[in-house]
């Protein structure tokens, strides 16, 4: 029987230039197969820009990987503890409570801070469907769930919010 071989590399920070992590990735790919270095994988944090992540045997493997591919600007001095880069790694399913007739207010995008009325939720897609509640006319907008903060919960119609001015 023949031992099983043991993992002994290490993460290592690649800067990129941003907006071009992509490219550096597939520059990187193609390097490590052609030249046969120990690359385990490359990884782009979603979210994160100028900075991909090679999983590689040593820190001159990761080096030799990022040799003359454009947009590369180095790889960092120190390897990264996995524990440091995990959580964007990893997605993690959040179990929102939304629900339908939730009085919420738009945290991002074009409606920021527009007070809404929930329509339909849709767990899968992780969108919700409101209505604006300061318009003459309802119109259903679909959101992400994470673009959306729950302001109030009503069992039957919910209405408006009533707002005062300070002073008043």
């Amino acid at each position: 029987m023949e031992a099983e071989k043991k993992y002994t590399g290490e993460v290592y920070a690649l800067r990129t230039t941003a907006n071009r992590e992509d490219q550096v990735m597939d520059f990187v790919t193609s390097n490590a197969k052609k030249k046969k270095i120990a690359v385990y994988s490359i990884i782009r944090p979603h979210g994160m820009r100028g900075y991909i992540f090679l999983e590689a045997e040593t820190k001159a493997d990761a080096e030799q990987a990022a040799f003359n591919v454009p947009y590369a600007r180095g790889i960092l001095g120190a390897p990264i503890k996995y524990e440091e880069i995990e959580h964007m790694l990893e997605q993690v399913k959040k179990d929102v409570n939304i629900q339908k007739n939730d009085i919420v207010e738009i945290i991002s995008g074009p409606f920021k801070r527009e007070n809404a009325k929930i329509t339909r939720v849709d767990k899968q897609k992780e969108e919700v469907v409101v209505e604006l509640l300061e318009t003459a006319v309802p119109i259903p907008i679909t959101v992400k769930m994470d673009s959306v903060k729950v302001i109030r919960r009503e069992e039957g119609e919910a209405e408006a919010p009533e707002f005062k001015m300070p002073g008043k």
